[in-house]
Protein backbone atom coordinates (compact mmCIF):
# COMPACT_ATOMS: atom_id res chain seq x y z
CA UNK A 1 0.00 0.00 0.00
CA UNK A 2 1.67 3.11 -1.30
CA UNK A 3 1.47 5.97 1.59
CA UNK A 4 -0.75 9.46 0.23
CA UNK A 5 -0.86 12.84 0.80
CA UNK A 6 -3.19 15.87 0.20
CA UNK A 7 -1.83 16.14 -3.27
CA UNK A 8 -2.66 12.81 -4.36
CA UNK A 9 -6.69 13.66 -4.59
CA UNK A 10 -6.15 17.24 -6.25
CA UNK A 11 -7.69 17.56 -9.71
CA UNK A 12 -8.47 20.42 -12.07
CA UNK A 13 -12.22 20.65 -12.93
CA UNK A 14 -13.43 23.52 -14.61
CA UNK A 15 -15.89 25.61 -13.00
CA UNK A 16 -18.59 25.36 -15.72
CA UNK A 17 -18.98 22.12 -14.67
CA UNK A 18 -20.08 22.47 -11.03
CA UNK A 19 -23.61 22.16 -10.90
CA UNK A 20 -25.56 25.72 -10.09
CA UNK A 21 -29.32 24.02 -10.20
CA UNK A 22 -30.47 20.68 -10.41
CA UNK A 23 -31.14 18.63 -13.11
CA UNK A 24 -34.96 19.07 -14.18
CA UNK A 25 -36.34 15.87 -13.18
CA UNK A 26 -34.28 13.92 -10.14
CA UNK A 27 -33.40 11.13 -11.69
CA UNK A 28 -32.83 12.06 -15.12
CA UNK A 29 -29.02 12.93 -13.83
CA UNK A 30 -26.17 10.88 -15.49
CA UNK A 31 -24.53 8.39 -13.70
CA UNK A 32 -21.29 6.71 -14.87
CA UNK A 33 -21.37 3.05 -13.79
CA UNK A 34 -17.76 2.65 -12.89
CA UNK A 35 -18.68 -1.13 -11.59
CA UNK A 36 -16.69 -2.96 -14.66
CA UNK A 37 -13.68 -3.06 -16.30
CA UNK A 38 -14.55 0.53 -18.36
CA UNK A 39 -16.53 2.93 -17.42
CA UNK A 40 -20.37 3.60 -19.17
CA UNK A 41 -22.42 6.05 -19.44
CA UNK A 42 -25.72 5.70 -18.39
CA UNK A 43 -29.18 8.07 -17.11
CA UNK A 44 -29.72 7.66 -13.55
CA UNK A 45 -33.23 6.21 -14.10
CA UNK A 46 -30.99 2.43 -15.26
CA UNK A 47 -29.97 2.09 -11.71
CA UNK A 48 -32.75 -0.66 -10.93
CA UNK A 49 -31.50 -2.40 -13.80
CA UNK A 50 -27.71 -2.94 -12.39
CA UNK A 51 -28.69 -3.83 -9.10
CA UNK A 52 -30.47 -7.41 -8.17
CA UNK A 53 -32.99 -9.08 -6.34
CA UNK A 54 -31.98 -9.31 -2.62
CA UNK A 55 -29.68 -6.16 -2.60
CA UNK A 56 -30.48 -3.92 -0.05
CA UNK A 57 -30.14 -0.13 -0.37
CA UNK A 58 -29.99 1.68 2.50
CA UNK A 59 -30.51 5.67 2.41
CA UNK A 60 -29.48 8.42 4.88
CA UNK A 61 -32.61 9.73 5.97
CA UNK A 62 -31.82 13.11 7.54
CA UNK A 63 -33.42 15.81 6.68
CA UNK A 64 -32.05 19.43 6.00
CA UNK A 65 -33.27 22.14 7.80
CA UNK A 66 -32.90 25.98 7.22
CA UNK A 67 -29.85 26.33 9.47
CA UNK A 68 -29.13 29.93 7.67
CA UNK A 69 -30.15 32.90 10.04
CA UNK A 70 -29.21 36.54 9.91
CA UNK A 71 -29.45 38.99 12.35
CA UNK A 72 -27.62 42.06 14.26
CA UNK A 73 -26.05 42.87 16.93
CA UNK A 74 -26.97 45.56 19.53
CA UNK A 75 -24.19 48.16 17.99
CA UNK A 76 -25.99 47.60 14.42
CA UNK A 77 -23.50 45.07 12.99
CA UNK A 78 -24.49 42.69 10.60
CA UNK A 79 -23.84 38.78 11.25
CA UNK A 80 -24.50 35.37 9.70
CA UNK A 81 -25.61 32.15 12.06
CA UNK A 82 -25.49 28.45 10.81
CA UNK A 83 -27.01 25.80 13.48
CA UNK A 84 -25.00 23.10 13.60
CA UNK A 85 -26.77 21.14 15.86
CA UNK A 86 -29.77 21.52 18.06
CA UNK A 87 -29.29 20.79 21.84
CA UNK A 88 -31.98 20.54 24.65
CA UNK A 89 -34.78 22.69 25.15
CA UNK A 90 -34.10 26.48 23.24
CA UNK A 91 -30.33 25.90 23.05
CA UNK A 92 -28.24 25.53 19.60
CA UNK A 93 -24.66 25.47 18.14
CA UNK A 94 -23.78 27.52 15.62
CA UNK A 95 -21.10 28.94 13.13
CA UNK A 96 -21.21 33.04 13.55
CA UNK A 97 -19.84 34.54 10.45
CA UNK A 98 -19.46 38.42 11.91
CA UNK A 99 -16.43 41.16 11.53
CA UNK A 100 -16.53 41.08 15.92
CA UNK A 101 -17.56 38.10 17.93
CA UNK A 102 -20.06 40.08 20.70
CA UNK A 103 -18.84 38.97 24.23
CA UNK A 104 -21.02 36.08 25.94
CA UNK A 105 -24.49 37.37 27.07
CA UNK A 106 -25.07 39.56 24.05
CA UNK A 107 -28.28 39.09 22.56
CA UNK A 108 -29.16 39.19 18.84
CA UNK A 109 -32.46 40.27 17.20
CA UNK A 110 -32.53 37.93 14.50
CA UNK A 111 -34.13 38.80 11.27
CA UNK A 112 -37.93 37.68 11.56
CA UNK A 113 -38.16 38.64 14.96
CA UNK A 114 -36.84 36.37 17.40
CA UNK A 115 -34.00 36.55 19.67
CA UNK A 116 -30.32 34.73 20.11
CA UNK A 117 -28.21 34.85 23.36
CA UNK A 118 -24.75 34.24 23.16
CA UNK A 119 -24.10 31.26 25.84
CA UNK A 120 -20.57 30.82 24.90
CA UNK A 121 -18.37 28.46 22.64
CA UNK A 122 -19.01 24.89 22.24
CA UNK A 123 -18.01 22.01 22.83
CA UNK A 124 -15.20 24.14 25.38
CA UNK A 125 -13.78 27.56 26.02
CA UNK A 126 -11.30 26.93 23.02
CA UNK A 127 -14.54 25.32 20.62
CA UNK A 128 -15.28 26.90 17.19
CA UNK A 129 -18.92 27.28 17.04
CA UNK A 130 -20.89 28.85 19.72
CA UNK A 131 -23.50 27.99 21.60
CA UNK A 132 -27.25 29.99 21.76
CA UNK A 133 -30.10 30.19 22.99
CA UNK A 134 -33.13 31.19 21.11
CA UNK A 135 -36.10 32.88 22.51
CA UNK A 136 -39.27 33.70 20.82
CA UNK A 137 -42.45 35.82 21.78
CA UNK A 138 -44.51 32.79 20.86
CA UNK A 139 -42.25 30.50 22.37
CA UNK A 140 -41.03 28.48 19.58
CA UNK A 141 -38.34 25.71 19.38
CA UNK A 142 -35.28 26.43 17.27
CA UNK A 143 -37.24 23.77 14.62
CA UNK A 144 -39.92 25.85 14.22
CA UNK A 145 -37.77 29.43 14.26
CA UNK A 146 -35.23 27.71 11.77
CA UNK A 147 -38.87 26.57 9.14
CA UNK A 148 -40.14 30.22 10.01
CA UNK A 149 -37.34 32.86 9.33
CA UNK A 150 -34.22 30.62 8.20
CA UNK A 151 -32.90 30.16 4.62
CA UNK A 152 -31.89 26.77 2.95
CA UNK A 153 -27.66 26.38 3.43
CA UNK A 154 -26.92 25.67 -0.04
CA UNK A 155 -22.93 24.94 -0.07
CA UNK A 156 -20.53 27.68 -0.49
CA UNK A 157 -19.94 26.37 -4.27
CA UNK A 158 -23.38 27.44 -5.19
CA UNK A 159 -23.39 31.05 -6.01
CA UNK A 160 -26.88 31.93 -6.60
CA UNK A 161 -29.42 32.76 -3.04
CA UNK A 162 -32.32 29.84 -1.87
CA UNK A 163 -34.88 29.65 -3.87
CA UNK A 164 -38.30 27.54 -3.53
CA UNK A 165 -36.60 24.96 -6.14
CA UNK A 166 -33.97 24.77 -3.73
CA UNK A 167 -36.28 24.47 -0.97
CA UNK A 168 -37.58 21.41 -2.83
CA UNK A 169 -34.81 19.72 -4.75
CA UNK A 170 -32.33 20.71 -1.89
CA UNK A 171 -33.72 17.72 0.16
CA UNK A 172 -34.22 14.00 -0.45
CA UNK A 173 -38.30 12.45 -1.25
CA UNK A 174 -37.61 10.46 2.01
CA UNK A 175 -36.59 12.68 4.20
CA UNK A 176 -37.62 12.05 7.79
CA UNK A 177 -35.26 12.91 10.70
CA UNK A 178 -34.37 17.01 10.67
CA UNK A 179 -31.04 17.87 11.44
CA UNK A 180 -28.38 18.41 8.62
CA UNK A 181 -27.40 21.41 7.32
CA UNK A 182 -25.99 19.96 3.81
CA UNK A 183 -27.87 17.03 2.04
CA UNK A 184 -27.21 13.75 1.43
CA UNK A 185 -26.71 14.17 -2.54
CA UNK A 186 -26.53 10.99 -3.81
CA UNK A 187 -29.64 10.16 -2.62
CA UNK A 188 -31.13 13.28 -4.50
CA UNK A 189 -31.21 11.70 -7.40
CA UNK A 190 -33.91 9.02 -6.49
CA UNK A 191 -38.03 9.67 -6.90
CA UNK A 192 -41.27 7.69 -5.83
CA UNK A 193 -41.43 6.42 -9.14
CA UNK A 194 -37.51 4.48 -9.16
CA UNK A 195 -38.12 3.75 -5.56
CA UNK A 196 -41.47 1.90 -6.51
CA UNK A 197 -39.14 0.37 -9.83
CA UNK A 198 -36.73 -1.14 -6.77
CA UNK A 199 -39.40 -2.43 -4.62
CA UNK A 200 -41.32 -3.99 -7.58
CA UNK A 201 -37.58 -5.75 -8.28
CA UNK A 202 -37.22 -7.12 -5.33
CA UNK A 203 -34.26 -4.73 -4.66
CA UNK A 204 -35.00 -4.05 -0.23
CA UNK A 205 -34.24 -0.73 1.57
CA UNK A 206 -33.59 0.43 4.81
CA UNK A 207 -32.83 3.96 6.59
CA UNK A 208 -29.60 5.05 8.67
CA UNK A 209 -29.52 9.04 9.83
CA UNK A 210 -26.67 10.94 10.13
CA UNK A 211 -27.11 14.62 10.46
CA UNK A 212 -24.40 15.92 8.20
CA UNK A 213 -22.34 18.93 9.16
CA UNK A 214 -21.03 22.03 7.79
CA UNK A 215 -17.96 20.15 8.41
CA UNK A 216 -18.08 18.16 5.50
CA UNK A 217 -17.23 21.29 3.41
CA UNK A 218 -13.53 22.04 5.43
CA UNK A 219 -11.09 21.89 3.47
CA UNK A 220 -7.87 19.81 4.52
CA UNK A 221 -5.03 21.65 5.52
CA UNK A 222 -2.39 19.59 6.17
CA UNK A 223 -0.22 17.44 2.90
CA UNK A 224 -0.16 14.99 5.92
CA UNK A 225 -3.52 13.42 5.33
CA UNK A 226 -3.21 11.60 8.61
CA UNK A 227 -2.96 14.97 10.38
CA UNK A 228 -6.13 16.13 9.59
CA UNK A 229 -8.88 16.45 12.58
CA UNK A 230 -12.00 14.88 11.65
CA UNK A 231 -15.66 16.97 12.39
CA UNK A 232 -17.88 15.41 14.80
CA UNK A 233 -21.78 14.23 13.34
CA UNK A 234 -24.54 12.39 14.96
CA UNK A 235 -25.60 8.99 13.36
CA UNK A 236 -27.84 6.07 13.96
CA UNK A 237 -27.83 2.50 12.79
CA UNK A 238 -31.76 1.49 13.50
CA UNK A 239 -32.33 -2.09 15.23
CA UNK A 240 -34.94 -2.86 12.04
CA UNK A 241 -31.96 -1.63 9.66
CA UNK A 242 -28.87 -3.87 11.62
CA UNK A 243 -31.42 -6.68 11.15
CA UNK A 244 -31.93 -5.95 6.90
CA UNK A 245 -28.39 -5.80 6.48
CA UNK A 246 -28.03 -9.33 8.40
CA UNK A 247 -30.51 -11.08 6.17
CA UNK A 248 -28.93 -9.39 2.95
CA UNK A 249 -25.76 -10.79 3.86
CA UNK A 250 -27.35 -14.16 4.65
CA UNK A 251 -29.44 -14.45 1.62
CA UNK A 252 -26.05 -13.37 -0.61
CA UNK A 253 -27.20 -9.85 -1.48
CA UNK A 254 -25.15 -6.64 -1.74
CA UNK A 255 -25.32 -3.80 0.48
CA UNK A 256 -26.04 -0.56 -1.62
CA UNK A 257 -24.96 2.27 0.52
CA UNK A 258 -26.80 5.44 -1.19
CA UNK A 259 -24.07 8.39 -0.48
CA UNK A 260 -20.65 8.35 1.60
CA UNK A 261 -23.14 9.86 4.89
CA UNK A 262 -24.39 5.91 4.42
CA UNK A 263 -20.62 4.88 4.18
CA UNK A 264 -19.66 6.65 7.11
CA UNK A 265 -22.54 5.62 9.49
CA UNK A 266 -22.75 1.93 8.62
CA UNK A 267 -19.18 2.01 9.16
CA UNK A 268 -18.39 3.52 12.25
CA UNK A 269 -21.37 1.38 13.63
CA UNK A 270 -18.78 -1.56 12.27
CA UNK A 271 -15.67 -0.26 13.93
CA UNK A 272 -17.38 1.12 17.31
CA UNK A 273 -20.28 -1.18 17.90
CA UNK A 274 -22.28 1.75 18.38
CA UNK A 275 -25.84 1.90 16.86
CA UNK A 276 -25.79 6.00 17.65
CA UNK A 277 -23.56 8.55 18.78
CA UNK A 278 -20.97 10.91 17.28
CA UNK A 279 -18.85 9.87 15.05
CA UNK A 280 -15.12 11.33 13.36
CA UNK A 281 -14.42 8.33 11.25
CA UNK A 282 -11.81 9.36 8.66
CA UNK A 283 -11.90 6.92 5.86
CA UNK A 284 -8.93 6.69 3.51
CA UNK A 285 -6.78 4.45 1.31
CA UNK A 286 -6.35 1.10 2.99
CA UNK A 287 -9.60 0.92 5.36
CA UNK A 288 -11.07 -2.32 5.64
CA UNK A 289 -14.56 -2.08 4.66
CA UNK A 290 -17.49 -4.26 6.17
CA UNK A 291 -20.68 -3.10 5.14
CA UNK A 292 -21.12 -1.95 2.08
CA UNK A 293 -20.53 -3.13 -1.42
CA UNK A 294 -21.84 -0.96 -3.55
CA UNK A 295 -21.83 2.58 -3.49
CA UNK A 296 -23.64 5.35 -5.15
CA UNK A 297 -22.31 8.68 -4.68
CA UNK A 298 -21.81 12.31 -6.15
CA UNK A 299 -18.61 13.78 -7.42
CA UNK A 300 -16.86 15.32 -4.86
CA UNK A 301 -14.53 18.67 -4.52
CA UNK A 302 -10.96 17.75 -4.91
CA UNK A 303 -8.42 17.18 -1.58
CA UNK A 304 -11.79 16.33 0.37
CA UNK A 305 -12.18 13.88 2.85
CA UNK A 306 -14.99 12.53 0.49
CA UNK A 307 -12.54 12.32 -2.34
CA UNK A 308 -10.22 10.22 -0.13
CA UNK A 309 -13.11 7.76 1.10
CA UNK A 310 -14.15 6.96 -2.26
CA UNK A 311 -10.40 6.15 -3.64
CA UNK A 312 -10.65 3.66 -0.31
CA UNK A 313 -13.52 2.27 -1.29
CA UNK A 314 -13.37 1.80 -5.46
CA UNK A 315 -9.66 2.06 -5.60
CA UNK A 316 -7.63 5.49 -6.00
CA UNK A 317 -6.42 4.32 -9.01
CA UNK A 318 -9.53 3.42 -10.88
CA UNK A 319 -11.36 7.06 -9.12
CA UNK A 320 -8.81 8.84 -10.91
CA UNK A 321 -9.75 7.42 -14.21
CA UNK A 322 -13.30 7.56 -13.51
CA UNK A 323 -13.34 11.26 -12.66
CA UNK A 324 -10.92 11.88 -15.36
CA UNK A 325 -13.63 10.23 -17.85
CA UNK A 326 -16.50 12.40 -16.29
CA UNK A 327 -14.53 16.02 -16.84
CA UNK A 328 -14.04 14.87 -20.01
CA UNK A 329 -17.96 13.61 -20.79
CA UNK A 330 -18.88 16.61 -19.29
CA UNK A 331 -20.72 15.63 -15.93
CA UNK A 332 -21.95 17.76 -13.49
CA UNK A 333 -20.13 17.82 -10.14
CA UNK A 334 -20.82 18.49 -6.90
CA UNK A 335 -24.42 18.30 -4.72
CA UNK A 336 -26.70 19.20 -7.91
CA UNK A 337 -24.94 17.44 -10.00
CA UNK A 338 -24.29 13.84 -11.59
CA UNK A 339 -23.97 10.56 -9.95
CA UNK A 340 -21.64 7.87 -9.68
CA UNK A 341 -21.71 3.68 -8.98
CA UNK A 342 -18.46 2.04 -7.37
CA UNK A 343 -17.75 -1.45 -6.32
CA UNK A 344 -15.82 -2.00 -3.42
CA UNK A 345 -12.48 -3.08 -4.63
CA UNK A 346 -11.10 -6.54 -3.69
CA UNK A 347 -9.06 -7.42 -1.17
CA UNK A 348 -5.87 -8.41 -2.89
CA UNK A 349 -6.36 -5.17 -5.31
CA UNK A 350 -3.38 -3.47 -5.55
CA UNK A 351 -3.90 -0.78 -8.05
CA UNK A 352 -4.56 1.65 -4.60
Amino acid sequence: MRSFTLSDFDFSLPPELVAQHPAPERSASRLLDGTGPAPVDRIFSSLPSLLRAGDLLVFNDTQVVKARLFGEKPTGGKLELLVERVLQGPEVVAHMKVSKKPPVGTTLQMVGGFRATLLGRWPDEDGALFRFAFESDANEDPYALMARCGHVPLPPYITHTDSQEDERRYQTVFARVPGAVAAPTAALHFDQALLAEMDARGIARANVTLHVGAGTFQPVKTENIAEHAMHAERYEVPLATQQAIAACKARGGRVVAVGTTTVRTLESWASSGQACGDTRIFITPGFQFRHVDLLVTNFHLPKSTLMMLVSAFAGYERVVALYAHAIAQRYRFFSYGDAMLLARQKDDDTTC
